[in-house]
């Protein structure tokens, strides 16, 4: 079973609960001051159920973020009264902590894009570097849920009757991750969609999904999206 071949954990390499409720306002193109919590509170517990049946190692603020927006949509649900005029905005539970979240992490990224002392003294060898992402290029840094809005476009191309039969003896996780490896020596740098073409069912695209946040996991590859195209393509590290 696909249990004892892999499980995915995301903290502290892919984006928190936090990340995914930006990410979902980004995408809806929705004011952070005036949330649609049902839509988003739904989307949410979407982006949830596909990560745990893709075996991906849920963290506990995962759980309680969907918690609390379930929470923060019932409140929504109920209906006004006229003395509840002076009352609170229930998305504010969620609003307040995601400005606060944005602004810290806006902080953190422009410290990062600071000169460490000696970073630039020593000049380095060419080689795998060529093939990595460059902002100048016009490629931006994907996330996990960029990736699985890809993955989900791909398994819509496969048919319905190719049904996903984790208990089958399929190729390993750890054999994809060869096989990719192979590709990328060659290559340096492949797209996202170019992995996938030679899946025959939907087991073979999820192993191979799988195979690819273990290599960003382990940091065989990076993936980088190219801003005018939107093309997804993964660089050889």
């Amino acid at each position: 079973m696909l249990d004892e071949i892999y499980t995915a954990k995301i903290d502290d390499i892919f984006q928190g609960p936090m990340d995914l409720l930006v990410y979902l306002i980004k995408k809806n193109e929705v004011n952070i001051y005036d949330i649609p919590i049902a839509l988003i509170t739904d989307q949410y517990l979407e982006y949830m159920e596909l990560m745990k049946s893709l075996n991906i190692d849920l963290v506990g603020d995962f759980i309680v973020m969907a918690a609390t927006l379930t929470h923060i949509k019932s409140k929504m649900l109920l209906p006004a009264h006229d003395d509840d005029e002076g009352d609170e905005d229930p998305r504010l539970e969620i609003t307040r902590p995601l400005l606060e979240y944005l602004q810290m992490k806006a902080a953190a990224e422009e410290l990062a894009e600071r000169n460490i002392l000696g970073d630039d003294t020593f000049v380095r060898v060419p080689g795998k570097e060529e093939y990595q992402p460059d902002t100048k290029d016009g490629f931006i840094k994907v996330g996990l849920f960029e990736l699985i809005d890809a993955f989900q476009q791909i398994l819509k191309n496969v048919s319905d009757d190719k049904r996903i039969d984790l208990t089958a003896n399929e190729k390993s996780v750890k054999e994809r991750i060869s096989e990719i490896v192979d590709i990328l020596e060659v290559n340096g740098s492949i797209t996202f969609q170019a992995l996938f073409l030679e899946n025959i069912t939907k087991s073979d695209i999820v192993v191979t999904f799988l195979a690819i946040l273990e290599m960003v996991k382990i940091r065989l590859i990076r993936i980088a999206q190219h801003v005018q195209t939107g093309i997804i393509r993964v660089f050889y590290l």
